[in-house]
């Protein structure tokens, strides 16, 4: 194994999305940066997998257009060209009434247009006329709600919270919206109601009159796992190392006001350490460092076990997108037991065209609150049966042509209440030359870690906590 440098300007612990690009805009403001990460790759859950020929991604899929934090990226790395939209679609839900589309425009669930006939469909005559009751409430009724499921329920009622904002809450945090943080999931949400006076407006707003449902995200032709590898390439383009299979194991203060990073490869000294691993490691590396109050203040987040199934299958009959680019499913159907399903071949335009007429790629995920993934041995044959009765096809087991199984965890937090102000005293509390950035720091979604990463890699070497 290369030996490790003894002296560079910054360490960055963990080699995911976010270490990868507080990185990256260290060394591409002329500094000297070593990432260390303890796994075989880099890239954390934005990763490649191989099946039946296709190249897939094995995590995330796509990216959040809210903000324009991916794309700038992607732009800067020269993959500006490969943005693309999902196919027009748009996602279903199934709740304990049926199968519908997932009404357009809204966010999170929450509608845009609470008496429309596609809102409706899903919670009813009687839900839909409760939840245009935002229209005329006082802009303050739920603004101080701490949670996404208590703001949506007391602005729009009961029934667009367990049919709607359910179902998009499990889908992409694996949790209940009722312990999930609004200003962690969706930090501009709170000031959009106060200055638009309703929930369905400031939704309306926040979205730009974005379309189908599915919309308001991007990807990137040929995967999503094309981006780290793409970033990695500029990282050491820019002078960057990186080591792989390398976990740290300690922090110290140097004499010289520098920090010491201690592997079993060996010790490096930097100006500047960026704790960009797990919550987990993080505070145990924080924890001779720091007061024990803080570090109990901002414990990792509960972490769920979610399991992705990905299955390629002859089906010529799901060529007109039954269910369009894929199905949310609430909590409690019973009927099957995957929380999601990602039509990932009615989704995206270039996978469409690879894996051509008859064939298929479908995403099932598994996993939430409460309910954890089932074993190994269940799957991948309960999601075949899973993606049969969501897509409403016949899918025998002759029909698989492929099959294969990812479990994340650590990529998966579901930040509480009171995690964002946390989070902030922790960084307040940091000692000189040490940063904090990740899933765990800046909550779920390539967007929001992106973000938080490029603010901490433009932090000075020795100087105290980042922004």
């Amino acid at each position: 194994m290369t030996p490790l440098p003894p002296r560079v300007d910054v360490v960055v612990v963990g080699g995911g999305m976010a270490g990868l690009v507080a990185a990256w805009e260290h060394a591409r403001a002329g500094r000297t940066v070593l990432v260390l990460e303890a796994g075989d790759d880099t890239g954390g859950a934005v990763a490649r997998l191989d099946l039946d020929g296709l190249e897939l991604d094995a995590g995330a899929e796509s990216f959040a257009t809210a903000t324009p934090a991916v794309g700038d990226l992607a732009a800067e790395l020269g993959l500006a060209d490969r943005v693309v939209a999902p196919l027009p679609g748009g996602a279903w839900l199934r709740h304990g009434g049926g199968s519908a589309p997932l009404p357009a425009g809204g966010l999170l669930g929450i509608p845009a247009h609470p008496l429309s006939r596609e809102v409706r469909r899903v919670v009813g005559p009687v839900g839909a006329a409760r939840a245009a009751l935002d229209r005329v409430l006082p802009g303050r009724v739920g603004a101080a709600a701490p949670t996404l499921g208590g703001l949506v329920r007391r602005r729009m009622g009961a029934l667009v919270v367990g049919r709607l904002v359910e179902p998009v809450a499990g889908g992409v945090y694996s949790t209940d919206p009722d312990v999930l943080e609004l200003d962690s999931a969706q930090p501009l949400l709170r000031p959009a109601l106060l200055e638009h006076g309703s929930l369905s407006a400031a939704v309306r707003a926040l979205r730009g009159g974005a379309g189908r449902p599915g919309s308001a995200v991007q990807g990137l032709a040929g995967g999503m796992w094309t981006l780290p590898r793409a970033l990695r390439r500029a990282l050491e383009s820019a002078g960057g190392l990186v080591r792989t299979g390398t976990a740290v194991t300690g922090l110290d203060p140097a004499p010289d006001g520098r920090w010491t990073v201690t592997t079993a490869s060996g010790a490096v000294t930097a100006g500047r350490v960026v704790l960009a691993a797990p919550l987990s490691v993080t505070a145990a590396l924080l924890a001779p460092r720091l007061p024990a109050a803080v570090l109990a203040a901002v414990p990792p987040p509960p972490q769920q076990d979610v399991a992705l199934v990905t299955l390629v299958v002859d089906a010529p009959e799901l060529d007109a997108a039954p269910r369009g680019t894929g199905v949310l499913v609430a909590a409690h159907v019973t009927a099957v037991t995957a929380k999601a399903l990602t039509h990932a071949s009615a989704k995206w335009p270039y996978l469409a065209a690879a894996a051509g007429p008859g064939r298929h790629v479908l995403r099932l995920s598994y996993g939430r609150a409460g309910r954890p993934a089932p074993a190994d041995t269940e799957l991948p044959d309960l999601a075949r049966r899973d993606a049969a009765e969501l897509l409403g096809v016949e899918l025998p087991a002759a029909r698989v042509r492929a099959a294969a199984l990812r479990r994340w965890t650590s990529a998966l937090p579901r930040p509480g209440v009171g995690h964002a102000a946390a989070v902030a005293a922790l960084r307040a509390a940091l000692p000189p030359g040490i940063g904090v950035t990740g899933t765990g720091i800046a909550g779920t979604g390539l967007a929001a870690v992106v973000a938080d990463a490029r603010r901490e890699g433009v932090a000075v070497p020795g100087a105290g906590p980042g922004p």
